[in-house]
This record gives C-alpha cells, sequence and structure tokens, in this order.
C-alpha cells in the first residue's frame, strides 16, 4: 500500500474498497464523522475500523482532529476528508480539483467551527437510524440529506437535515431540528413556519422531528407549541435510539415509531424537488 499521503490520486485506487467510497461520499456532504458514528456504520470489531481509518489516512484520502478532554485524555479522532478525498469526490462530481491549501483550510473551519457540537449531533441522530438497518434489514433509511443539501434542494427550508425512513412498508419523509440547548425554544418554533409555507406551496407534508437535549426542554416545548396544527411536530430526547417508538406528536399522550407518522410527498410540479417528471425519486 502507498505510504505517501501525497501520492499520485489514480495510484491510489486500486487500494480504495466500495466501503471506503462510502465513508468518502458520507464525510463529501455531511463534513465530519467521530470514529465511533464510522464503527457503527461501517464496521464490526472496532479494532478493524481504527486500522482501516489510519490507512485511509495516511493515503491521503482522510484528515482527523481530536479536541482535549476536559479533565485529561483525550476526546475522539474526528474525522473528515483529506487532500486525496477531496480531489477524488471533486472527480467523481466534475468539480475543479482542489489545492492542497484548499483541503486543508476545509479542515481548520470544520475543527473550530463553533457549530460543530451540533453538526455532530445532527450526524449522530441519522447514524442511529443507519445503524438500526444493519440489525433490522427490513427497516431503511432511504434518505439522508444534510442541512446543505436539503437547503439547496427545497430553497426555503433550512432543516439540520432531511430523511426518509421506511419500515413496516411505510415510507415516512422527515424534517430534522437538533436542539443542544444553545437557542432559546422561541426560535424553534419560529423555523415552523417555513415548514408551513412549502405544505402550501407544493404539498410537502412531513413531520418536523425535534430531537431535544433534555426531558424538561421536551415538556417546556410542547407547552409553547399546544394549539398549533400547521405543522406536524413531534419530539424525542438524545438519549433515545430514533428507530424506536419515542416520538411524542404535540397534543398526544403516546409516543408512536416514526413509520407510524404521516406523510405527503407533496405534488408532482417542478418546484417539487421529489419529483423528475412526474415520478417520485430517492
Amino acid at each position: 500500500m502507498p505510504q505517501s499521503r501525497s501520492a499520485d490520486l489514480l495510484a491510489i485506487y486500486p487500494h480504495i474498497t466500495s466501503r471506503d467510497r462510502q465513508l468518502l461520499r458520507l464525510l463529501d456532504d455531511h463534513q465530519v464523522l467521530t470514529t465511533d458514528q464510522i464503527h457503527q456504520l461501517f464496521f464490526l470489531a472496532r479494532r478493524t475500523c481504527q486500522i482501516r481509518l489510519s490507512e485511509l489516512y495516511g493515503l491521503g484520502l482522510l484528515d482527523r482532529f481530536r479536541f482535549a478532554r476536559t479533565g485529561g485524555g483525550s476526546q475522539p479522532w474526528h474525522w473528515t476528508l483529506g487532500h486525496n478525498g477531496h480531489r477524488f469526490q471533486a472527480a467523481a462530481h466534475e468539480r475543479p480539483e482542489p489545492t492542497a491549501r484548499a483541503s486543508r483550510q476545509a479542515v481548520q473551519r470544520v475543527s473550530a467551527s463553533p457549530t460543530l457540537t451540533h453538526l455532530l449531533t445532527v450526524n449522530e441522530f441519522f447514524v442511529r437510524l443507519k445503524t438500526h438497518t444493519r440489525r433490522h434489514p427490513e427497516m431503511r433509511l432511504d434518505r439522508w440529506w444534510s442541512e446543505r443539501t436539503t437547503t439547496r434542494q427545497f430553497r426555503t427550508i433550512t432543516a439540520d437535515g432531511h430523511g426518509i425512513w421506511t419500515a413496516a412498508g411505510a415510507s415516512v419523509g422527515f424534517w430534522l431540528e437538533a436542539d443542544t440547548g444553545t437557542e432559546p425554544l422561541g426560535r424553534l418554533v419560529g423555523k415552523l413556519d417555513r415548514y408551513a409555507t412549502l405544505t402550501r406551496r407544493v404539498g410537502i407534508q412531513y413531520p418536523v422531528l425535534f430531537w431535544l437535549g433534555s426531558p424538561a426542554r421536551e415538556e417546556h416545548l410542547h407547552r409553547l407549541l399546544r394549539g398549533r396544527r400547521d405543522v406536524l411536530v413531534v419530539t424525542a430526547t438524545h438519549e433515545t435510539d430514533p428507530a424506536q417508538a419515542v416520538w411524542l406528536p404535540v397534543g398526544a399522550t403516546g409516543r408512536v415509531g416514526l413509520a407510524q407518522l404521516p406523510t405527503d410527498h407533496g405534488q408532482p410540479v417542478a418546484d417539487n424537488p421529489n419529483f423528475d417528471d412526474g415520478v417520485f425519486v430517492l
């Protein structure tokens, strides 16, 4: 295996597996994943995961960073695309090839971002769903879109993420709002107006999933939303498995699973990215 991190990209190709390509695609869209998250997504043994990540780092396909842990020691490695990873993804999507400086700056921006914790929380939500499908192959996460992709596709929506979850023969679209406790709940409630506008414009009706940091914030949010009917809002907390029946709709008394929530992919019009020439597409 090549040892130089600046090796020619074509020389690296024989060492890139299909699993590696999946990981590169995820990091291209979702920016950063921890060792534990990558382990859950792709590997059975943690040691095998660690070895492979080190090999990909050596090839320049991945880069990494970590911070000191309060009380001593270090946090887990956080993994991003390395320069060769950026080059590979640029070639795959017919984008201009990045310079080494641009690739390094991209890593630095992610590592120093004040929203890093929020980004990892959003990714953790989808990692848990995807991990659940590894144990239950009859369930699928058919769509996992980042905030950037969601905004690009739907334009007026600024969700933290968007997905389509399939279980028991039902496919449910959803918007994710991942709460880390840094915003007033009133500001979160204010985001619902955009979802209501989208429903009126193209008919898309997906539940808005508020994934909250504590039961207290969940209870407070339900009080704020009491009586609101134009958007379906459901809530759960970070300690739960989002693939389970943990979602509490506003105004309800019992929790349900994602597949039990109502959904409508909207009208097959040009302004609705769910459809291409009138055909629903994932």
